[in-house]
């Protein structure tokens, strides 16, 4: 098995550079998973995963070969160094993963006859956006669309703080032009979250095919949305401030669209 225990080597440069760099991940069409949890549900996922490297002191052979599982995977074994120049955390097992990109357009999206869809517009906090990855998971929604991006996907922290949910839901990336083309097409209702001309969100009918549109706490949804949108919704504020994290946002409106659908 092949040994890596310096971090001059090419190849954990080349992984740094991953790791740090959108540019590298795009041209290289590869992107990095960190801990034994996150790898196990990309591979249920259906990524596929081109290398792992591992620290011996930390994660032991049989769990490797498990988590592979007679999959014709690269292993390569590195020193504590190396591991500690790559991981983000001291809690992922000691084990990390090279994976393959996934294509992420509309098209690729497979909905249910009555869909419930998030969009997330413009959202610029990585960690926001791997947060409302998490919430639908819980949530189980047909899909989230990613519109407007403002940083890749598999940047780190989304992969991060989605705990492995970027690679539980169907995701698309699309602008806010091309996203709203394909909900109407499809008759999907669109709700968009918004402080002008908007009613109460629980006021709403959810149960039909749904397309929820959340936007950054700063400037929150462009205006193609309000125009596009059936119906304008907020969340009643009580308190001093008049907006809260979009992740919470985003399961308050989901979860109730959920539950009028009897969860």
């Amino acid at each position: 098995m092949k040994q890596i225990t310096s971090i001059q080597n090419p190849f954990i440069k080349q992984l740094i550079q991953l790791q740090e760099k959108a540019k590298t991940r795009k041209k290289t069409g590869t992107f990095l998973i960190e801990g034994l949890r996150e790898m196990e549900i990309a591979i249920k996922g259906g990524y596929e995963l081109v290398t792992i490297l591992f620290l011996p002191e930390l994660i032991n052979l049989e769990t490797l070969q498990k988590t592979i599982d007679n999959r014709a995977i690269d292993c390569i074994e590195i020193s504590k160094e190396v591991y500690q120049k790559l991981a983000y955390r001291d809690t992922t097992e000691g084990i990390l993963a090279v994976a393959k990109i996934k294509t992420h357009q509309l098209s690729d999206l497979q909905l249910s006859q009555n869909p419930l869809i998030l969009v997330a517009e413009g959202i610029e906090k990585p960690g926001n956006l791997g947060a409302i990855l998490r919430t639908a998971d819980a949530a189980n929604i047909d899909a989230v669309i990613i519109a407007n991006p403002k940083s890749d996907l598999y940047n780190p922290n989304i992969v991060r703080s989605s705990v492995g949910c970027v690679f539980t839901r169907q995701i698309a990336v699309a602008s806010s032009e091309e996203t709203i083309a394909f909900l109407q097409k499809r008759n999907i209702a669109i709700y968009c979250a918004t402080l002008q001309d908007s009613t109460a969100y629980h006021t709403q009918d959810y149960q039909q095919p749904t397309a929820l549109v959340v936007g950054t706490e700063a400037t929150g949804i462009t205006e193609i949305w309000r125009k596009n949108s059936k119906q304008n919704i907020i969340i009643p504020m009580k308190g001093v401030i008049d907006s809260m994290n979009v992740s919470v946002a985003a399961a308050i409106l989901l979860f109730e669209a959920k539950r009028q659908r009897g969860f």
